[in-house]
């Protein structure tokens, strides 16, 4: 139980991650009275959620020894790692996870990009949890399918401006125009655009400007 009861002490959380999934899993958690503490590089990240969010939630820096001692003490684990185009870094090890309580539960929202602990392997709703090293994983592959129209509302209400903008303009000017279409492209004409893809690939990403359309 998270936010604990009368003579018992609310849950520790912990999130490794402060971008759009950690930060949203750090609201409900903190919401729900548990103990957090969020981990990332981003140092402005971390002051941002130091301003807005209440005294139950802390930062830390992640590196290898904060995150090894938070992982520890996590009653609940939150891996929200996402590196752009790339597979998602393994950060918690299966050593570290051999220090955690029995019965612990780990939730790698990472799962999607390789997953950012060690042990993850991808699961589905029907069967959403396995348990390795006495730790408890939910590692879903599309988490949001679990509340698809609640998800597929707000996928269309952020995506539908730049669809409207393709449609309007054809995409090559659409992507001329708006950097964040053009960001999105990952291939065009059997051409790899998207640098981190062809990175991870090992190809030589092509310029949008030189593809013929």
């Amino acid at each position: 139980l998270l936010p604990g009861v009368p003579g018992v002490p609310p849950a520790k959380v912990v999130i490794i991650g402060a971008g759009v999934v950690g930060m949203n899993a750090t609201k409900v958690a903190a919401g729900m009275g548990a103990i957090v503490t969020v981990l990332d590089i981003n140092v402005d990240k971390l002051r941002y959620i130091d301003d807005i969010l209440p005294p139950n939630v802390r930062t830390l820096t992640s590196n290898p020894h904060t995150l090894r001692d938070a992982v520890k003490d996590a009653d609940l684990l939150v891996g929200a790692v996402l590196v752009t185009g790339d597979k998602a870094p393994v950060l918690v090890t299966r050593e570290m996870l051999k220090g955690m309580k029995p019965g612990s539960v780990i939730v790698d929202v990472a799962v999607d990009q390789g997953g950012c602990v060690e042990t993850t392997r991808p699961t589905t709703h029907d069967e959403p949890i396995f348990i390795d090293e006495g730790i408890v994983h939910y590692c879903v592959t599309n988490i949001p399918g679990a509340v698809p129209k609640t998800s597929s509302y707000a996928l269309a209400n952020a995506t539908f401006p730049y669809l409207k903008q393709i449609a309007d303009k054809g995409w090559k000017k659409a992507a001329a125009e708006n950097g964040a279409i053009a960001h999105g492209i990952n291939m065009i004409e059997g051409r790899i655009t998207s640098h981190e893809i062809a990175h991870l690939f090992g190809f030589k990403a092509a310029e949008i400007s030189s593809v013929p359309g």
